[in-house]
């Protein structure tokens, strides 16, 4: 919604409710008429559809108080006749020209003027300083920014790469440099603006700027465009860039590159470059913010008589020592072979121990682990044949 819609839509008479009504009030009325209106309930009612919309628009700015008390300002300065077509100033008993809420706006209803969405402040802004956003020169337009997407390797992610990124994007004109203007010729200041970007004419009692028409605000004028971008200063063309991302760089990551996306119309500074990582999952290693994560298997055996267990890190393997006694799930530490962090420490190698227990064995084993059942104390399972008995 822009700020010419806050003026022109009445939405205290949307909801159905009063200028002063207390904010329950107000949300009270939005849930019953959105209950009613909702596109689930009326299936094919485009009418309904239109309703629903409505309704959410008004609440959206109702239901907040700081947009509410700048709608209530808007709609009464506007509604005091200072700014309705064909308002007299003060002083001049014969009335200025007529003045037409959309010229203020500048075709801003679509929801990409200057002031939509901005709020009151923005708009009385640049009103009453003369200037658009404040009164300075809107001088070349910065570039946009560029997004790009690059897949690493486990490892490389972890330890850090350097690596070609090849980009068909925007980039400053090889033949005029940026400027626009053709070889040989140079762009001049704008006539009608003076290079100030801007231009301001008077409306009664009150003055108003604009991005100037002659130069679409960029403060030059260029005579001879160049043949090569046809003024605009940037072509289209492939460019190889070196990026280094940085040891531990995470999934999901999103790399800022200042001043390395679009170039700017006739000088402008460049966007930026945004590069979002992607991280290949490794088969063995896994990652939990800087510490790496492994599961390792080990025999019924291993786990009750101990045993020294060697498993891989990214600088070789270590040997880690499995106690007796120790239960499936345990987690071993490998302090320090993780993910090195910015200030210089690293993280940590977890190790998840798994007994795996056999899904058949031979007559000699089996004759074993009955004589070691044999030989186990029951204390193991008093407190839960205790409970058995309980509740059993």
């Amino acid at each position: 919604m822009s700020s010419k819609d806050w003026i022109e839509k009445d939405y205290y008479a949307v909801l159905g409710v009063t200028k002063t009504a207390p904010a329950d009030e107000i949300k009270k009325a939005y849930r019953k008429l959105a209950r009613e209106s909702h596109p689930d309930h009326n299936p094919g009612d485009p009418k309904a559809e239109e309703r629903f919309k409505a309704f959410s628009e008004a609440y959206a700015v109702l239901g907040d108080d700081a947009k509410r008390r700048e709608y209530d300002e808007m709609r009464s300065l506007f509604g005091s006749g200072a700014f309705r077509r064909g308002a007299r100033p003060p002083g001049q008993p014969g009335g200025g020209a007529p003045f037409d809420v959309s010229d203020l706006f500048g075709g801003a209803s679509s929801g990409g003027g200057r002031f939509a969405g901005g709020g009151i402040s923005d708009l009385f802004s640049s009103i009453f300083s003369g200037g658009a956003g404040g009164g300075g020169a809107l001088g070349p337009a910065r570039g946009r920014d560029v997004e790009t997407e690059v897949a690493l390797d486990f490892h490389d992610a972890v330890r850090g790469v350097t690596l070609p990124l090849t980009l068909r994007a925007p980039g400053v004109c090889d033949t005029c440099h940026g400027n626009g203007a053709k070889p040989g010729t140079q762009p001049r200041t704008c006539p009608v603006c003076q290079g100030a970007g801007v231009t301001t004419r008077n409306q009664g009692a009150f003055s108003f700027s604009e991005p100037c028409r002659n130069c679409q605000g960029v403060g030059t004028v260029v005579d001879e465009k160049c043949p090569e971008c046809q003024g605009t200063g940037g072509v289209t063309k492939t460019r190889t860039l070196n990026v280094r991302f940085p040891a531990g760089v995470a999934d999901g990551q999103r790399i800022r590159l200042a001043g390395r996306g679009e170039p700017g119309e006739r000088g402008g500074p460049a966007g930026d470059l945004f590069v979002h990582v992607k991280v290949r999952p490794d088969e063995i290693l896994g990652r939990t913010g800087d510490d790496l994560t492994l599961t390792v298997p080990i025999t019924f055996a291993e786990a009750v008589l101990g045993t020294d267990l060697r498993v891989p890190t990214l600088d070789g393997a270590v040997t880690l020592r499995v106690p007796p006694g120790t239960p499936s799930g345990r987690i071993l530490r490998a302090r320090g072979k993780g993910v090195s962090r910015r200030d210089g420490q690293v993280g940590d190698l977890l190790v998840t121990l798994d007994v795996v227990v056999p899904a058949g064995v031979s007559d000699e084993a089996r004759a074993a682990l009955e004589t070691f059942a044999a030989q186990t104390p029951p204390a193991a399972r008093e407190h839960l044949d205790a409970r058995v008995r309980r509740f059993g």
